[in-house]
């Protein structure tokens, strides 16, 4: 796979992007991640990128002419067709599901924002997927590109050193399954730490009952704190 990321901070993103599992991915050539700076497609001396808005307002609104040219130069690099992406409060919230569903995509041009927002142009012109990675507001959408490219990264094939990694965390729907949990309890060693104890079952060596306890955990887990990813019965059970 491969992700561009268009940005006015290449230089927030690119020590993330470097490192840990994304890191390790891009190594192993598992995915290209590539940082672009909007002001290099400025038309001025001045690599303006942003106005006023017409009307009056607070704030800069990004232009539409380094953005165009911006998408259209990254996308004529590459023969693989680009699923675009604008982040914007907007948008459809990312979840695990719209996640998997990208991590399908060959590539991903993410573009994001900063500023008071962008010329509504960008969106009619390009027509790009819009998300959102929750109801608050960031100071620009660098932030909101790590969290997207992150959820991506690790669940494309080799990404982790486990591939049942990410089968088993949070929000994530196992084979057979129809429900979304929360991940179940972890413990290390030491096997009591300050009076608290490892439950017994984790150092029973059955596989079979240490599979059912997590899975039972899990359950109530998710029925005591997030009920709204559970669906039928189960969900009707839990505590509201």
């Amino acid at each position: 796979m491969r992700i561009d990321v268009v940005t006015l901070f290449p230089e927030v993103c690119e020590p993330y992007f470097r490192a840990s599992i994304l890191g390790r991915s891009q190594a192993s050539g598992t995915v290209e991640i590539a940082c672009v700076n909007l002001r290099a497609f400025s038309s001025d001396k001045h690599r303006t990128v942003d106005d006023r808005p017409f009307g009056g307002g607070p704030g800069m609104v990004l232009m539409c002419g380094p953005v165009f040219d911006a998408v259209e130069a990254i996308e004529s690099q590459d023969p693989r067709p680009a699923t675009r992406i604008l982040l914007t409060p907007q948008g459809r919230r990312l979840d695990q599901e719209l996640a998997s569903e990208l991590a399908s995509r060959q590539r991903l041009l993410i573009i994001a924002g900063h500023y008071e927002g962008f010329d509504e142009r960008i969106r009619l012109g390009l027509k790009p997927m819009e998300i959102s990675i929750g109801d608050y507001v960031l100071s620009g959408g660098e932030a909101a590109a790590m969290v997207l490219v992150d959820s991506v990264v690790r669940l494309l094939p080799g990404s982790l050193g486990d591939e049942g990694s990410a089968a088993e965390d949070s929000f994530s729907i196992s084979a057979g399954e129809s429900q979304r949990c929360l991940e179940y309890p972890q413990y290390t060693r030491p096997r009591v730490f300050r009076e608290m104890e490892v439950p017994e079952v984790l150092m029973s060596g059955d596989h079979g009952r240490i599979d059912d306890w997590r899975k039972q955990q899990a359950l109530e887990r998710t029925k005591e704190r997030r009920p709204d990813l559970l669906t039928g019965s189960d969900s009707e059970s839990g505590d509201h």
